[in-house]
């Protein structure tokens, strides 16, 4: 697949997103796994484009959902789903679960799910908080110091360094005014500086701009810990269970990173180095202090006696009363000196750096040879630089053959999670996998998941599918006001859309027929104006009409227009759409009798769902499994019998006597 063969996407916007990503590939591989918002990160592609793309690499046609009502019925109970996703990451890929041609896959992943989530529902809770880390992976956009150096162009790393083709007649000498450099291929020093990396004509990827490996890695923490966690519960075993098998499978060479990932921020001797090389200074001046103290307390209890030849010999030669004098105190200051050099070791041990022979310039008072600590400032800084380049290439080694593997490891884990997902959802509304057919639909204790209250359960069928009873392609559903009929619709809906999503639908068993296009016709917001309703009746007329196989449910409209004319108009629509045997339709409505008789027709289904009256609190008394072949009674007679309990005095007299005509 290439980006500019999608519709809509021409060649300079497959650049753009080819840019962005730094490759066709990645980006193909991001719209997959339905990384919206950094497709809609490219300048000039929303968040709803960056989906449409998305959904259109996934396999998605979007014929489906084929009218507004659909797309917003399948928009609510996917979002339902969506809130037992365990990360952001999953709940964006889920937008992707849209109704396919061939669902078999996406059934097969559902049903393993579902299945493992039955068995073991707690591990299945415990997968999901693993789970609950995971994230896109994201490629640094640091701009890096280190420098470049190769024969052959680089492109892809301009974005994060300085990539430089040496001129003709250059030598690596002219790059050593440069901290940080990779030198690739021949012409390389043998010995290189402190900070240049020295890598063959053909080097491993990660090892050229090593700081940005590692740093892969360090801002990808929070989804590669959930592969860590997932390396530790891999290591308890699957139980033969296919779906976990699948899950841990995942991580599969992958059982170093846990170690790995532990050693980016563990820096060993270079932190004793960096400490000491801080340090260093007021080391130096700590230490002539000390031994100044340590001299000058010792002499204070030092005595020297002189006979009188000596004083003698003192006036006439002071030369030789300074070598007294000296000797006298030359063990004292040597052990202070000697001490001090002791203490200075200490303070190098684990820096690999050792004290020279003579740290002091000066025997009293004591004075530490700047020159000396100079040299040993840059010892430091070299093993400190060395070391830092020798364990950045250690861990880049280690870490950079992993990052292809965690990244499609990461892409794997947020497509499996929807089904984790999806099985926790169908669990909690002990949802079913439908039997897919050739026409029809049917459900048993159907229940609709958004309404806000815990619903009754329906069974309800029509077309091939059906129980036997019924199978008729056509079907008028009847009834009271708030008896369900809408409810029931867009239960149907629901079903149909799940099931060719593959996912699970809420039902004690369902059966549906598979068809190209699903078409919900919405309540009219009250009578039309002439061009309108023309215009309305023109989109009703190819609706009706075309042969493809479809399922059509309508809700009320006959409010397109006055009922006598609205009734001959859907008369026709129906008889319109029961000529194309590949459909299947129900119309709610309200008009049944008037539509009947506009068809000529008596065999026409008609279903109701009846108001049986009301309970002791006034409140309408429903069974919402529709009666087969049987006309609803109106609503509105119940309501005025609740009216006449409700109201008194004049009020009450006139409720009444409405309520005789409707006997």
């Amino acid at each position: 697949m290439v980006l500019s063969a999608l519709p809509g996407v021409g060649e300079r916007l497959a650049k753009k997103i080819t840019d962005h990503f730094g490759d066709e590939q990645l980006a193909l591989a991001s719209l997959r796994c339905g990384d919206i918002a950094r497709v809609a990160e490219i300048d000039g592609v929303s968040p709803k484009r960056a989906l449409s793309l998305a959904r259109m690499v996934a396999g998605d046609s979007g014929s489906f959902l084929a009218t507004k009502e659909a797309e917003r019925l399948h928009k609510e109970i996917l979002n339902h789903i969506q809130g037992y996703a365990s990360a952001p990451a999953t709940r964006q890929r889920m937008q992707l679960l849209m109704p396919v041609q061939d669902p078999t896959k996406r059934r097969q992943m559902s049903t393993s799910a579902m299945s493992f989530a039955a068995k073991d529902p707690t591990r299945m809770e415990a997968l999901a908080s693993i789970l609950k880390g995971l994230g896109q992976t994201r490629h640094s956009t640091e701009r890096y110091e280190r420098v470049v150096v190769t024969t052959r162009p680089m492109d892809h790393l301009k974005k994060s360094c300085r990539v430089i083709q040496p001129g003709e007649g250059e030598t690596w000498k002219d790059y050593k005014v440069f901290k940080l450099v990779t030198w690739i291929g021949s012409g390389a020093p043998s010995d290189a500086p402190d900070g240049w990396v020295v890598l063959s004509a053909n080097p491993a990827a990660e090892m050229v701009v090593p700081e940005r490996t590692i740093d892969w890695f360090r801002i990808n923490q929070r989804p590669l810990s959930a592969l860590v966690a997932l390396v530790e519960d891999a290591r308890k075993g699957h139980d033969g269970h296919e779906f976990l098998e699948e899950i841990h499978q995942t991580v599969a060479g992958l059982e170093k990173l846990p170690e790995w990932l532990g050693n980016i921020d563990e820096q060993g001797d270079l932190d004793t180095i960096a400490d000491v090389r801080d340090r260093l200074w007021k080391i130096s001046k700590s230490l002539e202090a000390e031994v100044n103290e340590e001299v000058a307390e010792a002499m204070n209890n030092a005595k020297m006696n002189l006979s009188g030849s000596e004083l003698l010999e003192a006036l006439s030669d002071g030369a030789a009363f300074q070598r007294k004098l000296q000797q006298a105190t030359s063990d004292v200051i040597t052990d202070a000196m000697e001490a001090a050099k002791q203490r200075l070791s200490e303070e190098l041990e684990g820096t690999g750096v050792r004290v020279p022979y003579s740290i002091f310039t000066k025997d009293w008072p004591a004075k530490i040879d700047r020159k000396v600590i100079d040299e040993l400032d840059t010892a430091l800084g070299a093993k400190l630089a060395t070391g830092e380049t020798e364990r950045m290439l250690t861990l880049a080694k280690n870490l950079g053959p992993l990052q292809p593997k965690c990244e499609s490891a990461v892409r794997t884990l947020v497509e499996l999670d929807q089904w984790v997902a999806v099985a926790r959802w169908a669990l909690e509304h002990q949802c079913t996998m439908p039997e897919l057919a050739d026409h029809g639909i049917h459900i048993e204790q159907g229940r609709h998941l958004l309404l806000g209250v815990e619903a009754d359960a329906v069974t309800y069928g029509l077309g091939r599918c059906a129980d036997t009873q019924d199978r008729q392609t056509l079907a008028l559903l009847t009834g009271a006001n708030s008896g369900g009929k809408t409810t029931l619709l867009e239960l149907l809906a629901h079903t149909s859309i799940l099931a060719h999503m593959g996912l699970p639908v809420p039902a004690d068993h369902a059966r549906v027929g598979q068809v190209e296009a699903l078409h919900i016709l919405a309540k009219a917001g009250g009578t039309q104006s002439a061009g309108a309703l023309e215009q309305t009746l023109v989109e009703l007329a190819n609706v009706v009409s075309d042969p493809t196989p479809k399922l059509i449910l309508a809700d009320e409209l006959e409010a397109i227009t006055e009922p006598g004319a609205g009734a001959r108009i859907i008369a026709g629509m129906l008889l319109a759409a029961e000529a194309q045997e590949d459909t299947t339709m129900m119309l709610v409505t309200h008009l049944a009798p008037a539509i009947l008789e506009a068809t000529g027709r008596k065999d026409l289904r008609v279903d109701g769902i009846e108001a049986t009256g009301l309970d002791a609190d006034l409140e309408l008394m429903v069974d919402r499994t529709p009666k087969r072949n049987h006309l609803a009674r109106s609503t509105p007679e119940l309501i005025v019998k609740r009216l006449v309990e409700r109201s008194d005095g004049h009020a009450q007299s006139l409720f009444k006597d409405i309520l005789t005509m409707f006997n």
